[in-house]
């Protein structure tokens, strides 16, 4: 047998092994408060996915690393702890609008920057918690993501999602009608030789998706903070 053959097999890096792996390991400092359970993810997002793949496909391994890089800017503080992507290199922006960094992320908060300016939310009222708080509030029973389809291979990958949730919660006054709110849109993403992050492009129509959980009608800002 020779040398090759008995060499063990690299370790897959823990940015591949899946977001419940990356929970698993971060240390609790690393947690803006404490580490976030995805136990909705397991037991109620299976039945209502519309696209299913095969362990290590291309498409399962977009979507894992996707999830994983919304729980770190979501819940961890550190942008040094991400692992998700080359930190000091990654870049993100909406509809061809202006680059966010990794620190823009972790000061603003995922949601403002990712929805950008709309009539029908607060941009530029709503702190990173109170963006969060605003959707949790609206789909208590789960805000989930899908990739539909993977079109182009590393090192630029381009995929169409879905994003979906329950509107089972109030939204910004708006009273919840439980419908099933949806929102569509193709991102392309730059990846380094070992597939994490360099830069994420996203293209969707926000107000299609917000308008649904306002009948249309635009959310008055709240009053800026003193």
């Amino acid at each position: 047998m020779t040398t090759s053959e008995t060499a063990e097999a690299p370790e897959t890096p823990l940015w591949l092994q899946g977001r419940d792996a990356v929970v698993a390991a971060a240390p609790a400092s690393d947690w803006r408060e404490e580490a976030p359970d995805y136990h909705l993810s397991h037991t109620v997002m299976p039945g209502q996915r519309t696209h299913t793949f095969d362990a290590g496909s291309l498409e399962a391994i977009v979507e894992s690393i996707v999830q994983v890089f919304e729980m770190e800017v979501s819940h961890k503080k550190d942008p040094d702890t991400w692992v998700s992507m080359v930190t000091e290199k990654f870049r993100t922006r909406v509809n061809g609008g202006p680059w966010a960094t990794a620190a823009d992320i972790a000061a603003i908060g995922s949601y403002n920057i990712l929805i950008g300016d709309s009539v029908f939310y607060r941009t530029g009222q709503e702190s990173f918690e109170s963006s969060h708080d605003v959707f949790h509030e609206a789909m208590p029973n789960g805000f989930f993501w899908e990739v539909l389809e993977v079109l182009t291979p590393p090192p630029v990958v381009t995929f169409k999602w879905r994003h979906w949730g329950s509107f089972d919660g109030a939204y910004n006054g708006f009273e919840p009608t439980g419908e099933t709110i949806e929102m569509f849109g193709i991102s392309i993403a730059k990846v380094s030789d070992d597939l994490r992050l360099l830069d994420v492009e996203h293209f969707y129509d926000p107000n299609a998706f917000l308008g649904k959980m306002t009948g249309g009608c635009p959310v008055a800002h709240r009053p800026a903070a003193e």
